[in-house]
C-alpha cells in the first residue's frame, strides 16, 4: 500500500488592504506613510511643471492631472506605494501633437490611450514583462539614476554663490539626520529648513518653484471636447495614443518591478495596467494630460520615505491638491536648490553600483554587460527610458538567439546490423532479419529558427548511403537511418522544414529516415506541419 505524501498548502499572499488597515491602526506607521507622501509631492511639483512646458500645456493642467492620477492609482493600482503623475516620457510623446495640431487634440488622445491600456491590462498582456532580462533592468535603473542626476545640474549652473551653501546644507541634512532620527524624513526637514533660511534672509535671487511656471489657485473643471468626431480626428490621434499607451505601460511596469525588488513584495501587473488606463481617462477628463509612474519620485517614496502602502500615494495626491488649491503661494517659495539636492541624493542611491564594479564586470558574460551598457547609452542619448529598454530587449534577444543557435549538437553512431531477429531488427517477408538501423543520429538541443537553419549540414548523406549499399540495405531503405530526437524539442515551422529537408536529402541518396523520441508537444507539432511547408 502506498501512502500519498502530504501536499504543501498554498500560502495566500498578504492582501494590500491588510497593510492599509495596519497603517490606519498605527499612528507611527500612519505618520511615516503621510510624511513620505508629503516629501514625494514636494519632489514631484517642479518636475510636473517642467514637463508641462515640454508638452506645451498649462502647468495647472499637469498639476491637476497629477492629483487625479495619484488618487485614482492609489485606489485602483496593483502596486502600492508607486507614484503616478504627469510624466516626462508622456510629455515627450504628446509634444509633437500639440505643436502640429493644437492642445485641443490632447483630450481625445489621452482617452484613446487609456482605453488601449485597459485592454492591455484586462487581456493579461502585462505578463510579457517577464521577458525583460535582468541586464536590461539593471541598465534601466542605472540610466534612471543618470537622468535624475543630470536633470538637476541646470539648477546649480550660472546661479548666485549663495546657492552652493544652501545646496551643501541640504545634502548635509539629508545624509546626516537619519543617523540621529528617522521619525521625520530627512528630505522633508532639509526642504523646510532651506526654505525658511531663504525666506527669512530675503534671498530673492535664489530660484524657486514659482519661477518654473504660474501656479494660481483653483481647479480648471472638466476638459472641454473641442475636436470633431470624425475619421480624420482618429487618424490624427491614433499614432500618438498608441505611443502614449505603450510608453506609459512600459515605464509603469518597469517601475513596478523595481518597487517589487526594493520592497520584496509582489504586485499585480495586470491590475496596474488597466488601472493606469482608468486613471488616464479620468485625468484627461479632469485635468487634460496623461501620465504614468514617476520613477524618481517613487524611489523617494519607497527608499527615502520608507513607504509601503497606498496610503502614502493617496497622501501625496491629497497634499498636492491642497498645494494647488490653497497653498500655491507657499509651494511657489520652495527653493529649487533644495529639491535638486534631494533628487541628486536619490539619483546616487538609485544606481546599482555593484553592477559597475570592476570585479562584477570581470565575472559577468560579455553579452550581459553589452546589453546593460547599450540600454544605458540609448536611454541617456534619447532621454527616453522606453526607447532604451526596447533597444536593450531587442539586443538581448539577438544575442540570446545567436548564443543558443550554436548549442545544437548531432552525434552520429554507426551501428552493426542485427543478424538475428531481435527488437533491433525487422523481419523480412521470408522471415529473415534485416537491419533496423544502420546509422543512428542523436540530436541534442532546442530546434528553432536560429539553431535549425544549419541542421541539414550535420548529416553525412553520402557516407550513410555507402554504408547502406555495403550492407545490401539500399534496396530496403525504410529503416536505414534513425534520428533520435528524445533530447531535442521542435519549437517552430523552421525546424519542421529543416527536418523535412534532412528527410528529402536522405531520400535523394536512396535512404529513408525514421524520426523517434519526440515528446508529445513536439511530435504533435511536427506531425501537423511535416510535408506541408512546400519546397
Amino acid at each position: 500500500m502506498t501512502v500519498d505524501s502530504p501536499q504543501p498548502r498554498a500560502v495566500a499572499p498578504a492582501r494590500p488592504d491588510d497593510s492599509v488597515r495596519a497603517v490606519l491602526r498605527s499612528p507611527r506607521l500612519l505618520t511615516r506613510e503621510a510624511l513620505a507622501g508629503i516629501v514625494t509631492t514636494l519632489a514631484l511639483v517642479p518636475e510636473v511643471i517642467s514637463f508641462s512646458v515640454i508638452a506645451g500645456v498649462d502647468p495647472m493642467v499637469s498639476l491637476v492631472a497629477s492629483v487625479v492620477l495619484a488618487v485614482v492609482m492609489s485606489l485602483l493600482g496593483g502596486r502600492p506605494a508607486m507614484v503616478t503623475a504627469a510624466a516626462g516620457s508622456v510629455a515627450l510623446v504628446i509634444a509633437p501633437l500639440v505643436r502640429t495640431h493644437g492642445v485641443e487634440y490632447v483630450l481625445p488622445t489621452v482617452l484613446l490611450a487609456g482605453v488601449i491600456q485597459i485592454v492591455f491590462g484586462t487581456a493579461g498582456l502585462a505578463r510579457l514583462m517577464r521577458f525583460i532580462p535582468r541586464s536590461v533592468m539593471i541598465g534601466f535603473v542605472n540610466a534612471l539614476g543618470i537622468l535624475i542626476f543630470v536633470a538637476q545640474v541646470p539648477h546649480l549652473v550660472d546661479v548666485p554663490w549663495i546657492v552652493y551653501p544652501l545646496f551643501a546644507l541640504t545634502i548635509a541634512i539629508v545624509v546626516l539626520l537619519p543617523r540621529f532620527t528617522t521619525v521625520v524624513p530627512a528630505p522633508l526637514v532639509a526642504i523646510v529648513v532651506v526654505t525658511v533660511v531663504v525666506v527669512a534672509a530675503g534671498l530673492t535671487d535664489v530660484h524657486t518653484v514659482g519661477d518654473e511656471g504660474p501656479m494660481g489657485g483653483g481647479l480648471p473643471g472638466l476638459t472641454p471636447w473641442l475636436v470633431p468626431f470624425s475619421p480624420e480626428t482618429l487618424g490624427i490621434i491614433l499614432p500618438t495614443a498608441l505611443s502614449v499607451a505603450f510608453v506609459g505601460l512600459m515605464e509603469t511596469l518597469l517601475t513596478a518591478k523595481l518597487v517589487d525588488d526594493i520592497t520584496e513584495t509582489p504586485s499585480h501587473k495586470g491590475k496596474e495596467s488597466w488601472a493606469l488606463g482608468v486613471a488616464n481617462i479620468a485625468a484627461g477628463a479632469y485635468g487634460g494630460i496623461a501620465g504614468c509612474a514617476m520613477i524618481g519620485q517613487t524611489v523617494v517614496n519607497v527608499k527615502i520615505g520608507r513607504a509601503r502602502t497606498r496610503v502614502s500615494t493617496l497622501a501625496a495626491g491629497l497634499f498636492l491638491l491642497l498645494l494647488v488649491t490653497g497653498l500655491s503661494s507657499v509651494m511657489a517659495r520652495i527653493p529649487m536648490v533644495a529639491l535638486a539636492a534631494v533628487m541628486m541624493v536619490v539619483a546616487i542611491t538609485t544606481v546599482d553600483w555593484h553592477s559597475v564594479r570592476p570585479s562584477t564586470l570581470r565575472r559577468m558574460p560579455v553579452p550581459e554587460t553589452l546589453v546593460m551598457v547599450v540600454t544605458v547609452g540609448v536611454v541617456v542619448a534619447t532621454n527616453n527610458l522606453a526607447i532604451g529598454v526596447a533597444v536593450g530587449v531587442l539586443l538581448a534577444m539577438v544575442l540570446f538567439a545567436r548564443r543558443i543557435a550554436h548549442v545544437i549538437r548531432v552525434e552520429r553512431t554507426v551501428e552493426a546490423p542485427a543478424v538475428e531477429p531481435t527488437a533491433a531488427a525487422v523481419p523480412d517477408a521470408d522471415g529473415s532479419a534485416r537491419p533496423r538501423a544502420r546509422v543512428r543520429y542523436d540530436v541534442v538541443g532546442p530546434l528553432f529558427f536560429g539553431s535549425s537553419n544549419d541542421l541539414v549540414e550535420h548529416f553525412a548523406y553520402a557516407d550513410d548511403a555507402a554504408l547502406a549499399e555495403e550492407a545490401d540495405a539500399a534496396s530496403r531503405p525504410d529503416a536505414t537511418v534513425l534520428v533520435d530526437l528524445s533530447r531535442a524539442s521542435v519549437w517552430d515551422a523552421s525546424s519542421v522544414a529543416a527536418l523535412d529537408s534532412v528527410e528529402t536529402k536522405f531520400a535523394a541518396h536512396g535512404l529513408a529516415v525514421e524520426f523517434v523520441g519526440l515528446d508529445e508537444r513536439s511530435g504533435s507539432f511536427h506531425g501537423r506541419l511535416t510535408g506541408k511547408l512546400g519546397s
